[in-house]
């Protein structure tokens, strides 16, 4: 999963690319090397980044604190840092979504 990687502080980086007003949220494969997701937020005021936040917090089953977009927060490709999750952990949560093998 190239979308993924531990950072040197033990966080997670993650990539996505989001595809916002899209008719549902969810996870639809990979785009490039990012991880795409569809939303149904409009990217106008930070409605988009807090649904980003909002749906990984629930896919990978932590706090929204603990997810931040560190990057790219008025793009559709964006770079978000994870906390108290190991790599492994948030692969299989994440495979398990989008029918991939950890």
């Amino acid at each position: 999963m190239p979308f993924l990687a531990t950072q040197g502080d033990g966080s997670l980086a993650l990539t996505i690319h989001v595809q916002p007003r899209s008719s549902r949220t969810c996870l639809c494969g990979i785009h490039g090397n990012a991880l795409k997701m569809t939303i149904t937020a409009p990217p106008v005021e930070g409605k988009a980044n807090k649904e980003v936040v909002a749906f990984l917090a629930a896919l990978l089953k932590i706090p929204r604190k603990d997810i931040t977009i560190v990057s790219g927060a008025q793009s559709r490709t964006k770079r978000c840092r994870i906390g108290a999750l190991t790599e492994d952990e948030a692969r299989v949560r994440i495979a398990s979504k989008i029918g991939l093998k950890g």
